[in-house]
């Protein structure tokens, strides 16, 4: 009776590790997460113009994710004017475009508020939006960063990021302004907004990854935004996820502060080891199981 309780406990418990793993493996990787947000001053708006063309911008927006991955218009009439952009990732598809984008305007509402302007950056893409008349924002100006605590100065893995992030420089002509690779464990990404040119592009990216260097040092990983591109490294020894690169995010933008959403990113690196501990634990439950099985 007990060897037939046990072989089915065993059961059970691998079935609710591999569903754990499933979920865990699925959150880390989710590109609808949020890296960062940046807030405009509070709009006084009380006729609710700008807010009517702020729902007509948003609607707008979401309907061309479900065909392109850039789109970049402007509604409302003269007193109302609103400019506003959306852009997803190069490694997403139409439909995950469209699931991405579709959350924005309500985190937007949700973190900022009715503003004068807003950015949401989600893990596999951002929006943004101005009222008519708001001061413009040089294109290499920083908006986040984020580097790893975990620092392997010394072990050589600077060169080997160096150098994966050339190749990624180099490939964003050929790639319409995003472009991703990995050398030896080190996966990277850079993007350009979508309406940037390809030597502005490759300004623009230079730009960011000078400042991850200089910002993260020898920091295992680390991403930067600017206004109009972005950049990030991570190490994947044992081989990179889909959708990899987020890490634990809080402040950027117009008026940088942390919302109470921002902290939901979860690290891949930390997320891993969380996943790697709880195997062996359960690993070493299993055999005791066996032990006492055999002891029987």
């Amino acid at each position: 009776m007990t060897f037939s309780f046990s072989k089915t406990l065993k059961s059970t418990l691998l079935l609710i590790l591999l569903l754990i793993f499933t979920n865990i493996s699925k959150s880390s990787l989710d590109y609808t997460t949020l890296i960062y947000k940046g807030c405009g001053k509070q709009l006084s708006d009380p006729n609710n113009i700008y807010s009517q063309s702020l729902t007509t911008l948003t609607t707008t927006l979401i309907q061309q994710s479900s065909r392109s991955k850039f789109y970049k218009t402007t509604t409302g009439g003269p007193q109302s004017s609103i400019s506003g952009l959306y852009q997803c990732r190069g490694d997403l598809n139409n439909n995950d475009c469209y699931n991405c984008v579709s959350k924005l305007p309500q985190i937007s509402q949700n973190l900022c508020g009715k503003v004068v302007a807003a950015r949401i950056q989600l893990l596999g893409c951002y929006m943004l939006y101005e009222v008519s008349g708001f001061p413009e924002i040089s294109g290499m100006q920083m908006l986040f960063k984020q580097c790893s605590s975990t620092n392997v100065a010394g072990s050589g893995f600077e060169m080997r990021r160096d150098t994966a992030l050339q190749v990624m420089q180099n490939g964003l002509v050929s790639g319409n302004g995003y472009s991703s690779t990995t050398y030896q464990g080190v996966y990277v990404l850079g993007q350009c907004q979508g309406d940037l040119g390809s030597s502005d592009c490759g300004l623009c990216v230079k730009s960011a990854v000078e400042k991850a260097q200089v910002e993260c040092g020898s920091s295992l990983a680390g991403q930067v935004y600017l206004y109009k591109c972005f950049a990030s490294y991570g190490y994947f020894p044992n081989g990179v996820p889909a959708k990899s690169e987020g890490y634990s995010s809080s402040g950027g933008g117009y008026s940088s502060g942390s919302g109470q959403n921002t902290g939901k990113t979860v690290a891949i690196i930390v997320g891993g080891t969380a996943v790697v501990g709880f195997i062996v634990i359960m690993a070493l439950f299993i055999r005791g199981l066996k032990k006492k099985d055999d002891d029987f």
